[in-house]
């Protein structure tokens, strides 16, 4: 891991109708750390990735993205190579080939009629056959996405962010759709991936055992704040009692 600091988050705040969803938020993510979001249902785990991936816009405080700000990445194509997100849906077009649902991750740098022409004839075909190969799926590339598991459509989602090559990935309930081998099995090769290429990683987990096993640090937001931020060895069975206990009903 290197001291560059990929991630910085300085006193956002963001409201939904009113309802708090991130309130004061700072923190600081380096190059090639491993993040673990967690938090009771609500948190506001969803919309902190997502204010991070440039999708939802903070009311008020300072977003930057490898030392610039957000605001600074409206061409796709630099987003696109700063930052990939992975989702609990997927985010697959079911009717279409998995080799064309891998190769949307080049569309940012192809532009529209490229985008398009691969649609008809698929562009850097290799480029895809490598990605499967390294998720397993190989043997997957003209089958049509729907007909795949959850499992594999969540392989193939790992492979189109191969393609991508990202320097952060924001893995949002990347496995909340899995029964538990299918999750551990799309872990191990999510943070194998990160690891081989240095990449960044923040994933949004409702699982506190999968959080400690995979990731270095966990993150934990209740309310809305920052509830802690600590490495994983130093997250004790107390501490994550009093993050997901109920408020007393007065």
């Amino acid at each position: 891991m290197s001291s560059q600091i990929m991630i910085e988050v300085k006193n956002i705040s963001k409201h939904f109708e009113r309802k708090i969803a991130l309130s004061s938020l700072s923190f600081t993510v380096k190059k090639g750390e491993r993040i673990a979001l967690i938090g009771p249902s609500g948190a506001g785990k969803t919309t902190l990735l997502n204010s991070i991936a440039g999708i939802v816009k903070p009311e008020s405080g300072e977003l930057l993205i490898d030392g610039s700000p957000i605001t600074r990445y409206k061409d796709g194509k630099k987003l696109a190579k700063k930052i990939g997100v992975i989702r609990q849906q997927f985010d697959l077009i079911g009717q279409l080939a998995v080799i064309h649902n891998v190769l949307a991750g080049r569309f940012s740098e192809w532009g529209f009629f490229k985008s398009i022409l691969s649609l008809i004839v698929p562009q850097n075909k290799e480029t895809a056959n490598v990605a499967l190969e390294r998720v397993g799926l190989a043997d997957k590339m003209f089958e049509q996405a729907s007909n795949l598991s959850g499992g594999e459509q969540q392989r193939v989602a790992l492979a189109r962010l191969i393609v991508q090559g990202p320097e952060i990935i924001l893995a949002d309930e990347p496995v909340a759709s899995l029964d538990p081998a299918r999750a551990e099995d799309i872990l191990t090769m999510l943070t194998n991936l990160v690891c081989e290429e240095n990449q960044t990683l923040m994933a949004s987990l409702h699982s506190v055992e999968y959080a400690r096993k995979y990731f270095t640090r966990i993150i934990a937001l209740k309310d809305g704040i920052l509830f802690f931020d600590l490495p994983t060895e130093k997250v004790t069975d107390a501490i994550l009692t009093d993050l997901y206990q109920l408020k007393e009903q007065g």
